[in-house]
């Protein structure tokens, strides 16, 4: 049987920025005994989705005393390499935690950021190479879940969205005395020095929930050039990633003016189209990729998902098909990303929600619950369900990662690592 030497998956929406991967030879079912290479347990919960670098894993955690982890593991074996504190001061708000952001990785170093505003560089001797405090340069963050954005490594940069409500809430205890205002901005670093290249102050008119963003910032490849996108409070706009300066955006979003019209789910670009999913039941819209300046007409979006949307499940592109999940109410649907038809749809056969984004590879889409509840679904046009596996360890918020030859899961108490045939990481 041929040997499968897998890719790695840099940072939370893996190699592509779109969920997808082109790996292979890839389990399609297992349980929590059968099928699995090592279970490595981890110190606490956390929504953040593991960074894989040929033989490394990297994964925040918070522990017992509240300190913010970033831990590295051994792909082979599982076994913890090293441990480093990025931040102190763990709280839990709902469903989330200060340790939500994933890490990143260029393959020298790798990048953490805690919900505190700390964020740190490591090498992967686990050596800090430097390390920042957002909160005392900017302000702490003003955000009723915690901060869960993660930062977007691009072209040798550290991009940071932070998009927080101002004023501050009465109730705000994250820094007693603080002032009592906050902006919103997207931070550009040097990812080798972490030094400022600039930091874009992002206004709005929304209110306050809808002032927040729990999205990352995304590299989008434009007809007019490259730009990052920022999601949130209201607005889509498209920045010069070099600059920092506002290029456009879009006022279409959170028409009624709801107040708590807060965004989950992370932007994409697809067939000609910039592809942004509205909250709780609003639609998935596709915005033409033209004419992208100033503020955009209603014109702009070119077709709406109002068939079972996303609320908090970043959207995934893989194998040029676009897949909406609809957490909350269990459907997976596929469609063209240039017109918005609908090429499927299907129920997951489980009454679990859903919060982590979904995973293509090897012609599969993996799936998984917040009971921890794998669904795996043959990916194209005539979609059916291949395995369900119950892994449990709830809560489980983390998107499933395909690298190395093997699928990363991780549970509120393990991070499992569930090989393909004849895989093995690279050295």
């Amino acid at each position: 049987m041929p040997t499968v030497r897998g890719g790695n998956w840099p940072q939370w929406r893996g190699p592509f920025q779109d969920g997808s991967t082109t790996e292979e030879r890839l389990p399609e079912t297992w349980s929590t005994t059968n099928g699995v290479a090592w279970a490595a347990p981890l110190p606490g919960f956390s929504g953040a989705t593991p960074a894989v670098w040929n033989n490394s894993i990297f994964v925040s955690s918070p522990d017992t005393n509240k300190d913010l982890l970033l831990i590295c593991l051994d792909r082979a074996t599982g076994a913890a390499r090293w441990k480093a504190v990025v931040g102190t001061g763990d709280r839990e708000v709902g469903r989330n935690n200060m340790a939500a952001p994933s890490p990143v990785t260029d393959g020298t170093n790798v990048y953490a950021m805690v919900g505190t505003g700390n964020l740190a560089a490591y090498d992967f001797a686990g050596n800090r190479k430097w390390a920042r405090d957002l909160a005392a340069d900017f302000g702490s963050f003003s955000i009723m879940w915690i901060y869960g954005s993660s930062p977007l490594l691009w072209n040798g940069r550290l991009y940071i969205q932070v998009l927080q409500r101002t004023p501050v809430p009465e109730d705000y205890t994250h820094a007693p005395g603080a002032a009592r205002t906050r902006e919103s901005y997207l931070l550009c670093l040097d990812a080798a020095t972490g030094t400022n290249i600039f930091r874009q102050i992002r206004p709005t008119e929304a209110q306050l929930e809808s002032m927040e963003s729990y999205c990352t910032p995304y590299p989008c490849k434009t007809k007019a050039g490259m730009q990052i996108l920022v999601f949130g409070a209201d607005h889509l706009t498209g920045h010069d990633p070099m600059t920092g300066a506002e290029l456009w955006r879009s006022q279409t979003f959170n028409p009624k003016h709801d107040d708590y019209w807060r965004i989950v789910p992370t932007p994409i670009y697809a067939g000609g189209h910039i592809i942004a999913c509205g909250p709780k039941r609003d639609p998935v819209v596709g915005i033409r990729d033209q004419d992208l300046k100033g503020s955009l007409p209603e014109s702009s979006i070119s077709w709406r998902l109002t068939d079972f949307p996303t609320d908090c499940s970043s959207p995934l592109l893989y194998r040029e098909v676009l897949y909406i999940l609809d957490g909350d109410r269990q459907r997976l649907t596929a469609l063209n990303p240039a017109s918005g038809e609908k090429l499927g749809q299907i129920a997951l056969g489980v009454h679990d929600i859903f919060r982590a984004s979904p995973t293509g590879a090897d012609g599969r889409i993996y799936c998984v619950s917040e009971t921890g509840t794998v669904i795996v679904v043959e990916a194209g046009k005539e979609m059916k369900i291949l395995s369900t596996i119950r892994m449990g360890e709830s809560p489980v918020r983390s998107s499933v990662v395909a690298a190395q030859g093997a699928l990363f899961i991780r549970t509120a108490r393990n991070l499992y690592c569930i090989p393909g045939p004849g895989s093995v990481a690279k050295q």
